[in-house]
């Protein structure tokens, strides 16, 4: 049934998910996971990523759906916390990338 194949593209999407974050958590060094953005709002992927974070002796914080809605202002705020901190980047060199790793950010004000 259709149900079945989208419950089991669910699991496997979550579970790459999850893998991902726990990779992120290892580079960075953090005890803390922040679950947002629409697909934050599944029970299950927070579900998985609590499952994984225990096992690293980390937590989780899920927002409720006020904040798992839109990640337009989470976009703004690191655009206004890359501003306040000298980083600025021209229309003209402004792009877009489905492949862009985000542990090759350099993060200025975490530095």
């Amino acid at each position: 049934s259709s149900g079945i194949n989208a419950e089991y593209g669910q699991e496997t999407v979550f579970a790459m998910l999850v893998e991902i974050t726990e990779r992120a958590m290892a580079h960075s060094r953090s005890p803390q996971v922040l679950v947002v953005g629409g697909v934050g709002c599944n029970l299950r992927l927070q579900e998985m990523l609590t499952q994984m974070a225990a096992q690293r002796g980390a937590s989780v914080c899920a927002t409720d759906d006020r904040y798992c809605i839109d990640n337009g202002a989470m976009i703004a705020h690191t655009g206004n916390l890359m501003f306040q901190h000298g980083m600025s980047t021209s229309i003209e060199d402004s792009w877009v990338t489905q492949r862009f790793r985000t542990d090759e950010v350099h993060i200025a004000w975490r530095s």
